[in-house]
């Protein structure tokens, strides 16, 4: 049985733990304001984007030509997965929600005899993934000292993959991410980035416009920057989610912590009185001897 001391000392710990996942929530939750407000001002443009690409992929498809952005290389043997997660940890489920989707999908792409390549994003998803892929890996992006994700750090990953696939390395691109629901839900999202796929369905009007100089020359620079897009929408995604997931995971430690003093200082109590009880009894055990 553990002594008053030790039992003081460690609700004294326990306290201090609480204040500093109290602190963490804190910051989390301003943190989760901004990267909420950032990735929902993103979408509007995203879905607009995809709505246009729509239209335009719909008429290079159906004319049987495009760029090998949108047409593909005819080949589907080799797969660049881009596993993007956060740096740190303390934020619950979040990067292993994502790194059990890209897992699924590495198990299914080799049992189907494909070759799979693995650009990490963020520290954590290489970390979870080296233990078994650690041969697939190819590449990593550290955003370790980026304070706000912006374009341009899009852009770098979008550079990287955009060369890779120029140079022949792969034939499919997929990024994987969480997608920002609400504080407590973040869903494990993939998405295909190489060859574009757009849903006809979004297209709206855009297939009654005419389009100059062409839709091939448009396809040909709007292509690179839907990939660009889709990372930074993916990134932005992944900022918000980690922050509510941080936030979540920081809550219930504090409550938990304070679950953990109060029954602590019960249990100090209790031994303080027996204790204290011992010792009476002893005092008038003596003076009984007396």
């Amino acid at each position: 049985m553990p002594s008053l001391k030790d039992l003081k000392n460690r609700i004294e710990s326990v306290k201090s733990t609480r204040k500093i996942t109290k602190a963490m929530q804190m910051v989390a939750a301003a943190k989760l304001r901004r990267a909420q407000e950032a990735a929902e001002a993103s979408r509007p443009y995203t879905e607009r984007f995809n709505a246009v690409m729509a239209g335009l992929s719909a008429g290079a498809k159906t004319s049987g030509q495009g760029p090998l952005l949108l047409t593909g290389t005819g080949s589907d043997q080799t797969h660049l997965l881009v596993v993007m997660t956060a740096e740190r940890g303390l934020c619950g489920g979040f990067n292993s929600s994502i790194v059990r989707l890209a897992r699924a999908k590495i198990a299914e792409l080799l049992a189907a005899g494909k070759t799979v390549k693995i650009l990490t994003v963020g520290k954590k998803g290489r970390e979870q993934l080296k233990r078994d892929y650690a041969d697939h890996f190819v590449d990593h992006v550290d955003l370790s000292e980026v304070k706000r994700i912006g374009y341009a750090n899009a852009q770098d990953i979008a550079k990287q993959v955009l060369d890779r696939f120029d140079a022949g390395e792969f034939d499919v691109a997929t990024i994987f991410f969480a997608a920002f629901k609400s504080v407590i839900a973040q869903e494990p999202t993939e998405v295909q980035i190489i060859p574009a796929s757009f849903d006809t369905d979004d297209a709206g009007g855009a297939g009654f416009y005419d389009y100059e100089p062409g839709e091939q020359e448009i396809l040909e620079v709007l292509l690179p920057r839907g990939v660009a897009t889709a990372i930074f929408s993916g990134l932005l995604e992944n900022g918000a989610s980690e922050q509510g997931a941080r936030m979540s995971a920081m809550d219930n430690a504090t409550r938990n912590a304070g679950e953990m003093i109060d029954k602590l200082t019960i249990q100090f109590n209790r031994s303080r009185q027996a204790v204290i009880t011992n010792e009476l009894i002893e005092i008038i055990s003596g003076a009984e001897a007396l």
